[in-house]
């Protein structure tokens, strides 16, 4: 009964996806307005990580599918374009992965219950369905995770890189240089890709007539880095007066330095206690090797 019960439940699901997927769908206006705005932000030229790998054709296919139909379910998905656009990646490739990964989830199990037999291991045709369930929702995000550490890993990266751009956009000051030829000429020395994006945001911003300091405010909402933003709003305020931008990029360094070893010391404190756990978990495992024998000798004379 309980197999009749799950085989009529997929039969009716692909008959209502089929029917679903025939029937024309009327578009609302804010599905409109979202495919309008969405095409209008994808025309727009965008940096791109140096060093970005290639997307194949068939995960391009699937992605375009996938981010057509969010597009006309209104789904802005605002976070995860600002992460992926850190990253280099498309929106198309992410949700591709994401898809073909959490299809491969589900069919893991079933595939495994058919090896199963081989072996001499019996089991009922439900435990699959559940068991592929889980695996094909943990493969779904998978791919979240690991964007998230990534992103995490790399906007520190940004911060750091901050710092260090803050200190060479000083020397150029004191040397002489006015407030665009010192970003300028500070963005040149670094290699990194944090200034890479840095002198792009600032060649552009020559090309369309922008200052520097709106097209670093943009770099920082693009990337979500509140001090960019924040080094933004201060030279704009400031750019006129050249000592008051050095005395200002000079305690913005320092401010930069001193969070980023607090947040070092947080995280050596943490990697510390863990240690500390893992030796007490190691020491417990250990004493109950030593007593067991002795236990277990009690035991039987009792």
């Amino acid at each position: 009964m309980t197999l009749v019960l799950i085989f009529g439940g997929v039969v009716g699901l692909g008959l209502f996806m089929l029917v679903f997927g025939l029937v024309p769908q009327r578009a609302s206006l804010t599905k409109r307005v979202a495919v309008f705005d969405a095409g209008a932000s994808l025309a727009r030229p965008q940096a791109a990580i140096p060093g970005q790998a290639k997307e194949s054709e068939f995960s391009r296919r699937i992605g375009a599918g996938l981010v057509r139909f969010c597009e006309e379910q209104g789904w802005q998905l605002p976070s995860l374009r600002a992460n992926l656009r850190l990253t280099g990646r498309s929106l198309e490739n992410f949700l591709a992965t994401k898809a073909l990964l959490g299809v491969f989830g589900l069919l893991f199990a079933p595939f495994l219950v058919a090896v199963l037999p081989a072996a001499g291991v019996h089991v009922t045709f439900v435990i699959p369905i559940w068991v592929g369930v889980v695996f094909g929702a943990i493969f779904f995000f998978l791919p979240d995770l690991e964007l998230r550490s990534k992103v995490e890993k790399m906007r520190r990266d940004f911060r750091h890189a901050i710092g260090s751009f803050l200190d060479l956009v000083a020397m150029n000051l004191a040397g002489g240089r006015g407030v665009p030829e010192a970003l300028m000429a500070a963005s040149e020395i670094g290699s990194g890709w944090a200034f890479w994006r840095i002198r792009e945001a600032l060649l552009n911003a020559r090309i369309s007539g922008q200052t520097p300091w709106q097209a670093l405010g943009a770099l920082g909402d693009e990337v979500r880095v509140d001090e960019l933003k924040d080094l933004a709003s201060a030279l704009g305020l400031v750019a006129d007066d050249g000592a008051k931008v050095r005395e200002s990029l000079a305690t913005r360094a320092v401010s930069l330095r001193r969070r980023e070893l607090a947040e070092l010391q947080g995280q050596a404190g943490e990697r510390s206690q863990s240690m500390l756990v893992a030796q007490m978990v190691l020491c417990a495992a250990f004493l109950i090797f030593l007593m067991y024998p002795a236990i277990r000798a009690l035991i039987g004379v009792g």
